[in-house]
C-alpha cells in the first residue's frame, strides 16, 4: 500500500517577474509526495491560469485519485488522465519512488544515458527598456539570456538588452502578445540583434499566419504546444517546440513529446515555470535533448528547497538522489 500525501506550498519570487499577461511576487505551487514503507518519491508542478488551472482545483484533482494511487497506481495506468500539471507532480512523484526503491537512478530505469551539465537561460522579466537593459547589464556575463516582451515597445527592448549585454545569445518571448503584423515587422530585425529563437509570437489556436510568413529567426510552439497529441498541428508553423513538464503532464509524456518532436525535424527546447529546484529537476533529463534551456527558476527565487540544483553561473549540474530520481 501507498501513501498520498499533498499540500500547496508558495516561495518568495527575488522582486517581481513579469510576462504579458501580468506580474506576481510568490510562486505558487503544489507538493506531492508518495510514499511506500521508506521509499518516498516527491514531484512538483505549478497550475497555470493560461489553462484553466488553479490550485485549488489542482489539490482537487489530486485527491480524486487518492484510492487509486494508495491501491498502487502505476505510471502507465496514470497517463489515461488528463495531460496538466496535477499528473506532472504525480508522475514525477511516481518516477521517483520507482528510481528509491529499485536503488537506481530514474535515467538508468527510462535507459537514458547518465545526463551531463546544462546551460540555462536567464529570464528578464518585461520592464521598459532601460530597466530591461540595465538588468541585462548585471547579468551580462550569462552566455543566455530570454526576455519577456509584450507587443508595444519590443523592438526598443531588444535593442536596448542587445546593447546592455552584446555577447549574451537572446530567446525572446511574446507569451501570444503580437498579432501577425507585428510579427512581420519585427521578425526581419531580431536576426541582427543576438536573438536566435522567438517563443510563441502569436496567441495559440490564432498562429495560422505563421505558415505563410516569413521566419527569419526560428519560432517556438509554447502555448501552442501541450503533449505528443498536439504536435501534428505544428508543422509548416514553428521550428521548435517548449517542451514544459506542467504542460506534457509529467517526465513520461515529456520523452515521448522529444521524440516524436525530433522525428518531425522541430528543435528542442525545455522550459519551467518559476518554481523550485524540484521542478526542475526532472526536466534536467529531458534537457539532455534539448538545444535550448530554460531551467532557472530557482534563480529567480528568494530562495530554493533544500537541497537544491547545483547551479554554477548558469550551468545546472544533474540533480543529487537526495532532491529528486
Amino acid at each position: 500500500m501507498c501513501r498520498l500525501q499533498v499540500r500547496a506550498e508558495s516561495w518568495p519570487i527575488a522582486g517581481r517577474f513579469v510576462i504579458s499577461r501580468g506580474a506576481k511576487t510568490q510562486a505558487q505551487i503544489v507538493l506531492v509526495e508518495i510514499s511506500e514503507g521508506d521509499f518516498v518519491g516527491r514531484g512538483e508542478c505549478v497550475p497555470y491560469a493560461r489553462y484553466g488551472e488553479t490550485i485549488e482545483g489542482t489539490l482537487e484533482r489530486i485527491e480524486s485519485l487518492r484510492p487509486d494511487l494508495e491501491r498502487g497506481m502505476t505510471r502507465d495506468a496514470l497517463q489515461s488522465v488528463p495531460p496538466g500539471a496535477a499528473r506532472n507532480a504525480l508522475d514525477c512523484a511516481l518516477w521517483d519512488l520507482e528510481a528509491k526503491r529499485a536503488g537506481r537512478r530514474v535515467w538508468e530505469l527510462a535507459g537514458l544515458p547518465a545526463p551531463g551539465p546544462v546551460t540555462t537561460a536567464y529570464t528578464l522579466s518585461l520592464d521598459s527598456p532601460e530597466a530591461m537593459a540595465a538588468e541585462a547589464k548585471v547579468h551580462g556575463h550569462r552566455p543566455i539570456l530570454k526576455m519577456k516582451l509584450g507587443g508595444g515597445g519590443d523592438l526598443d527592448r531588444v535593442r536596448a538588452v542587445h546593447a546592455g549585454a552584446p555577447r549574451a545569445r537572446l530567446i525572446v518571448d511574446a507569451n501570444e502578445a503580437w498579432t501577425a503584423a507585428l510579427y512581420a515587422e519585427l521578425a526581419p530585425a531580431l536576426s541582427g540583434l543576438g536573438v536566435e529563437l522567438i517563443e510563441q509570437p502569436l496567441p495559440a489556436g490564432d498562429d495560422e499566419a505563421l505558415r505563410s510568413l516569413r521566419r527569419p529567426v526560428p519560432v517556438c510552439a509554447d502555448e501552442s504546444c501541450h503533449d505528443s497529441v498536439t504536435l501534428g498541428g505544428l508543422a509548416g508553423k514553428y521550428d521548435a517546440v517548449n517542451v514544459k513538464l506542467d504542460k506534457t503532464g509529467g517526465l513520461t509524456e515529456a520523452l515521448r513529446v522529444v521524440e516524436t518532436a525530433k522525428a518531425m525535424g522541430l528543435g528542442i527546447m525545455v522550459g519551467c515555470m518559476v518554481a523550485t529546484s524540484l521542478s526542475m529537476a526532472p526536466a534536467h533529463l529531458v534537457a539532455q535533448a534539448a538545444r535550448w534551456v530554460d531551467l532557472d527558476g530557482p534563480l529567480l527565487l528568494a530562495k530554493d528547497r533544500e537541497p537544491g540544483l547545483d547551479y554554477s553561473g548558469s550551468s545546472i549540474a544533474p540533480p543529487s538522489a537526495a532532491l529528486w530520481g
